[in-house]
C-alpha cells in the first residue's frame, strides 16, 4: 500500500473517532477533555476527581514513579509514550519528592499486577495514597501525535466510578485555564524552610549512602525551585554538605551560610515568570564570586540573570532518550530532560558560551560564563540514562569549589 493512502486511511480514522468521541463508550469511569473539545475516554485509575493542566508527553520507557513525583510537572498531566506502566509496582526509594505536583496520569494498557523484588504497593493504590488522578485504555499514540503537531493543550482529566461526566463544564474548565505562560509554579512547590541534605546515591547493596557532614569537602547551598532529590543525592556523593533554601530565599539568606558553591534547582512553570523574585538574587550570588551550578529551571533562569531571554517550546523535551552533544569535548551524552522553556541562543551576551546542544532540535542544552566561575545545563545529569554519561558535571562544580577555595586561600 503507498505511504499517501495509509496516510490518508490513518488520517480517515482519526478524523472518525474524534468525531464520534463524545459518545461514551460502555463501561468508562475516565475522561479526558481538551481545550479544543476533543475527547478521550477510558477507565480510571488512581484517586476520584478532576483536575486541570497542560496535557504533555514522556518517551521514558521506565522510571514512571519519578517522573509522577519530579515537581518540574507541577500543572501538567503525564501522558506515557511506553504501554507498560505499573508493571514494576512502586516503592519509597523510586521518589523524587514526598509530595508530586502532576495533575494527572494517562497510560495505554491497563496496570498488571507488580512484578519485582523492590515493589512494596501496586501503582493504583500508590495513585490513590498522592491523590493523582489517572486513566488507563487511551489511544496513547493519538494523543502524542496530537500533542507533537498542535503543541500541548490544555486539559480535564476526569475519573468518576459511576461513569457520569457533564462533558460541558470539563470543555469550559479546559478552555478557561490560562496555561503554564507566565505562570510561576515554584512558589507552589518549593520547601517552605531552610534544611540540611546529606543523603547520597543509591546503591544495589546498601541502598542510600549517608555523606558524614563532619568528612564533607565542601558546602553547597541550593535553591530548591522543585529541587529532585537525586540531584540533592548526587551533590552529597560528590563530597558535598547541602543546606537547602526555598526558592525564594534573598542572597543573604544565602550567603550567610558561607557556602563554597551555590547550586540553582529545576523547577516547573515559565522562568520568566520566576525570574522576577529569582533573578535579582542570581545576580547577587554572581557578583559574590561564589562558583555557581544550575539545572533546568536554574539553567534557564541563569540565562536570565545573565540578560539573555527564554521562549516556550512547541512540545518540550521530555523522556529518558535525548542525545546532546558537549561541543567542547565532541562527546555525546544521552540525557534525562523534562522542561517546556528554553534559552534563546541569539539573545546570550558575549561572556556566555555554549557548551551542549540538542542532537534532536538544536536547542541550547548548556552555557558557562567565561569570567566567572558559572556553569548549567538543561538536561538532568542526575537521572542517569546513560547511565553516567553526565555525571562529570558534578565533579565539575566541585573542582570549581575547590579552585575558588584555593585562590582565596592564595589571596589570603
Amino acid at each position: 500500500m503507498a505511504q499517501a493512502e495509509i496516510k490518508q486511511r490513518s488520517d480517515s480514522t482519526m478524523n472518525t473517532t474524534a468525531a464520534l468521541s463524545t459518545q461514551k463508550p460502555s463501561g468508562a469511569t475516565a475522561v479526558l477533555v481538551l481545550g479544543d473539545g476533543t475527547v478521550f475516554w477510558g477507565k480510571g485509575i488512581g484517586a476520584t476527581g478532576e483536575n486541570v493542566g497542560e496535557v504533555c508527553f514522556n518517551t521514558s520507557i521506565t522510571g514512571y514513579q519519578e517522573v509522577l513525583t519530579d515537581l518540574s510537572y507541577a500543572g501538567q498531566i503525564i501522558t506515557f509514550t511506553f504501554p507498560h506502566v505499573g508493571n514494576v509496582g512502586t516503592n519509597q526509594e523510586d521518589i523524587e519528592s514526598i509530595t508530586p505536583a502532576a495533575r494527572g496520569c494517562i497510560i495505554r494498557d491497563d496496570i498488571t499486577e507488580p512484578s519485582n523484588y523492590r515493589s512494596v504497593q501496586h501503582l493504583d493504590a500508590w495513585l490513590k495514597s498522592h491523590n493523582i488522578v489517572g486513566l488507563a485504555g487511551l489511544d496513547t499514540r493519538r494523543l502524542t501525535r496530537l500533542i507533537r503537531d498542535k503543541g500541548p493543550p490544555n486539559g480535564v482529566i476526569c475519573h468518576n466510578s459511576s461513569g457520569t461526566f457533564d462533558l460541558a463544564k470539563l470543555h469550559a474548565m479546559a478552555k478557561a485555564w490560562p496555561g503554564l505562560d507566565g505562570m510561576d509554579l515554584a512558589k507552589d512547590v518549593t520547601c517552605r524552610q531552610t534544611y540540611s541534605w546529606t543523603q547520597a546515591r543509591w546503591d544495589r547493596e546498601h541502598g542510600y549512602g549517608d555523606l558524614d557532614p563532619a568528612k564533607a569537602q565542601f558546602h553547597v547551598v541550593a535553591v530548591d525551585y522543585g529541587a529532585k532529590r537525586n540531584i540533592l543525592r548526587c551533590l552529597a556523593g560528590a563530597g558535598c554538605k547541602v543546606t537547602v533554601v526555598p526558592a525564594t530565599a534573598t542572597s543573604d539568606d544565602i550567603l550567610r551560610h558561607k557556602p563554597d558553591g551555590v547550586f540553582l534547582s529545576n523547577g516547573p512553570g515559565d522562568p520568566a515568570a520566576t525570574g522576577v523574585y529569582a533573578v535579582p538574587v542570581i545576580q547577587e550570588v554572581i557578583k559574590s564570586g561564589k562558583p555557581v551550578f544550575g539545572i533546568c529551571l536554574g539553567h534557564q533562569l541563569l540565562s536570565l540573570a545573565f540578560g539573555a531571554k527564554t521562549y516556550k517550546l512547541p512540545m518540550g523535551h521530555r523522556g529518558a532518550n535525548q542525545p546532546v552533544k558537549d561541543l567542547e569535548t565532541g562527546k555525546v551524552e544521552i540525557t534525562s530532560q523534562n522542561h517546556g522553556f528554553c534559552v534563546d541562543r541569539e539573545s546570550l551576551p558575549k561572556n556566555i558560551v555554549e557548551t551542549h546542544t540538542s542532537l534532536f532540535d538544536g536547542i541550547v542544552e548548556g552555557m558557562r560564563a567565561t569570567d566567572k566561575p558559572v556553569f548549567s545545563v538543561q538536561y538532568h545529569p542526575e537521572a542517569s540514562p546513560g547511565p553516567q554519561d553526565s555525571h562529570y558535571l558534578f565533579h565539575r562544580f566541585t573542582k570549581l569549589m575547590e579552585d575558588q577555595k584555593a585562590s582565596d586561600q592564595k589571596a589570603k
